[in-house]
């Protein structure tokens, strides 16, 4: 269906944006409609022909590298050539002095709380508010209903009824998790038989004998009558938990002291995402992901749905009441505090054409109707306290694309008539001359700047496309333990750190992606925050429950004060090339790598071309089940295209694999409605033919991204639909 216009000044903005902004967006604020229009137009078309020159600069990059590679392909690479060449053409800049960030008026989730962060579809109203909602979760819910509680072959719970024997094991658990924590002085948790609040000190009852914590100051405050509380507040590296009290309720029936429930403090912070996890094309698609954000920052998003025959509705949960220990009634912030990613630099969108007849850069239009839809929280503090905005920018490419960030926002302040810098900016450390940059990055936005964050699969995609005329790849499982990849885990830490970033702003690591698996999260990713990490990306409100254990177990910035002696990443090992060194694979290796890639690609695509699904859970090539969006497609599609360019493989060979896993992934998905099969027709299968695109043009796409023939492929599924 095609796109209705209205005009104003010299913009054309499809009609239902346009009401969008002015009977919704602006409603409410000070902000005039007529004063909003004619400042975002002057804006638009001052910064748009920036915005495409930084673009073009990519590409004459590449070029020069792509000609490098090729003229120096019988030598080794001698690294110092490399680097004198990557900084002739100015790919690699000087560094500058030492310095410190300066960002103001930061929350507290960022500068003082270590904790999981949340990545949620802003598309997905219902997903957006349980995340917002996961600040708050059960640790009886998140144990008793995954893995990290081993199942017996006779458990109830496999036929669905309560299982009194696994119920028992999660008490235990959470009977040892307050005794590491928040141990007594006398004797364990596991004996005691009540509680209360005495002299501002919790005390704590075994039979006749009593006792206190061994920290009296992890004690917060209670609910309820002081001695005989509902509800006691502890504290312990900065994140607090409840313990619940209700000798009625059902979990508590096999527990001696009437305890329900332990409720841990969890998803600190939330991206909504406007990019990778979002299948948006259009101004349909972009208006529901902007009044999504705009309810978050009123307070009024709702969802409605059913569930087993039952209408249910979602809707932001309150702030959390309490008496503290000196008898004052305080409260704690009941949700998650809220950032918003905006696109990158790259992609252009219809909902708006610009004077010369090009469609607007997308990064422009999220950044003001992002920011806009912010300033309703200014007065009901609902999310920031400090009114501040946080914007997560994805894939800027070096100094000069940050440097421009810091402009577009500086500009949209002044529109929206906000104070200088009360939009914080998030970096996304995810492109390689970001990466080989990164205190320069910093640097540019250093009066914004409240996060860095390291994303390993997109940062492989543009590692692998930088040098794809360098020789063929190592196998993507083999990147993992790649020089280059521990020095760029390392690098974002150190710099980050040497940039005053802890106790001012997040250092962040990746996501882990199978969110049936708690138990391996629970073995493994403890290892982010010793790595410096002090927040650390988790695919579902349980994974955060689960993962914020690490929280207590790790003080991260005592972590972040040893780091700061350690020895510091080496550029040169940054830039060292992941190439296969004369690689002998057999053909079955090579075609074992390929259908890995090939399942995986074609299992998402299918749902973002056919259904505009942008993150989901997709079963990989055996059934686990992976939390995958965008970055997932940009390694593998250009891990095969790498192959192909070097003849590892041939295209008749891809092409036969794509089929095959086609067949597969059709039968992965047999039991969803909405699915359309892929191998009943391949040459009438968009979502086919997009995967097979994103594979054979590969190495001609703008920095390996699969944005460009996503949206296209989307577009035109979406005009057939209609």
């Amino acid at each position: 269906m095609k796109s209705k216009y209205h005009s104003i000044n010299r913009l054309k903005v499809s009609e239902n944006l346009f009401s969008f902004v002015n009977n919704e967006l602006l409603n409410g604020t000070e902000i005039n409609s007529d004063k909003f229009w004619d400042g975002f137009d002057e804006v638009v078309h001052e910064l748009a022909p920036k915005n495409k020159e930084l673009i073009e600069i990519r590409e004459i990059l590449q070029k020069k590298i792509d000609k490098w590679h090729i003229d120096n392909k019988s030598e080794v690479i001698k690294i110092e050539d490399y680097k004198k060449f990557l900084k002739d053409i100015g790919y690699l800049k000087d560094e500058g002095p030492d310095f410190k960030i300066e960002t103001n008026n930061v929350d507290e989730e960022i500068t003082s709380i270590a904790g999981p962060q949340l990545v949620v579809p802003i598309m997905n109203a219902r997903y957006a508010l349980n995340a917002a909602n996961a600040r708050w979760m059960s640790l009886y819910d998140s144990l008793y209903g995954t893995d990290v509680i081993e199942e017996s072959e006779d458990s109830a719970a496999a036929s669905g009824r309560y299982d009194p024997e696994r119920g028992t094991l999660v008490i235990k658990y959470g009977r040892e998790f307050l005794d590491k924590y928040f141990t007594l002085r006398d004797f364990s948790w596991k004996k005691i038989t009540g509680f209360a609040v005495q002299d501002r000190q919790l005390k704590v009852l075994k039979g006749i004998d009593v006792t206190t914590l061994k920290e009296k100051n992890k004690f917060v405050g209670h609910r309820g009558e002081a001695d005989n509380p509902s509800a006691i507040i502890l504290k312990n590296n900065n994140l607090h938990i409840e313990i619940l009290k209700n000798p009625r309720a059902f979990s508590a029936q096999q527990d001696h002291a009437g305890i329900s429930d332990i409720i841990l403090e969890s998803a600190i912070s939330t991206i909504c995402d406007n990019e990778d996890s979002v299948a948006a094309v259009d101004a349909e698609d972009k208006v529901l992901c902007y009044r999504n954000w705009l309810g978050l920052m009123k307070g009024d998003l709702i969802s409605q749905f059913e569930k087993e025959g039952k209408t249910l509705e979602r809707r932001l949960n309150p702030n959390r009441s309490y008496i503290s220990k000196d008898g004052k009634g305080l409260k704690l912030h009941g949700r998650s505090l809220l950032l918003i990613r905006n696109v990158g630099h790259l992609m252009t969108n219809p909902s708006i054409i610009l004077n010369d007849g090009s469609e607007i850069p997308e990064g422009l239009m999220d950044a003001f109707m992002t920011t806009a839809a912010a300033i309703h929280d200014f007065k009901r503090k609902g999310n920031s306290r400090t009114g501040s905005i946080y914007i997560v920018k994805p894939k800027m490419h070096g100094p000069d694309e940050t440097a421009f960030t810091n402009e577009i926002f500086t500009k949209v302040e002044e529109v929206l008539g906000l104070k200088k810098y009360t939009c914080k900016i998030g970096i996304m450390d995810e492109e390689r001359r970001t990466s080989s940059n990164l205190k320069e990055c910093i640097r540019t936005l250093k009066n914004r700047v409240f996060f860095i964050n390291t994303g390993f699969l997109d940062r492989t995609g543009d590692e692998m496309h930088t040098s794809m005329e360098a020789g063929p790849m190592i196998k993507k499982g083999d990147m993992k333990s790649s020089k280059w990849i521990k020095a760029y885990e390392n690098n974002n830490v150190d710099v980050g750190l040497a940039c005053g970033l802890s106790g001012k702003a997040q250092i962040g690591k990746g996501m882990w992606a199978m969110p049936d698996r708690m138990k391996d999260m629970l073995d493994q990713k403890n290892g982010h925050l010793k790595a410096g990490a002090n927040c650390a990306w988790v695919p579902s409100p349980t994974a955060a429950a689960i993962h914020s254990l690490h929280y207590h177990e790790t003080d991260i910035f005592d972590v972040q004060k040893k780091l700061l002696k350690r020895d510091k990443a080496k550029l040169n090992d940054l830039l060292t090339l992941p190439i296969a060194d004369r690689p002998n694979w057999s053909v079955d290796e090579i075609n074992k790598e390929i259908s890995n890639s090939a399942q995986t690609l074609l299992g998402y695509v299918v749902r973002w071309i056919d259904q505009g699904v942008g993150c989901s859970k997709v079963p990989d090539i055996n059934n686990i089940g992976l939390m995958e969006d965008r970055a997932t497609l940009r390694i593998s599609s250009q891990h095969i295209a790498n192959w192909l360019h070097h003849g590892v493989t041939t295209k008749l060979q891809v092409v036969e694999i794509m089929k095959q896993m086609a067949k597969i992934v059709d039968q992965q998905n047999k039991e969803d409605s909405k699915y359309v099969k892929m191998s009943d027709d391949y040459e009438g299968s968009i979502a086919f033919k997009t995967a097979c695109d994103l594979i054979f043009k590969g190495t001609n796409q703008p920095s390996g991204y699969t944005e460009p023939l996503l949206h296209a492929n989307r577009l035109k599924k979406k005009t057939n639909q209609n």
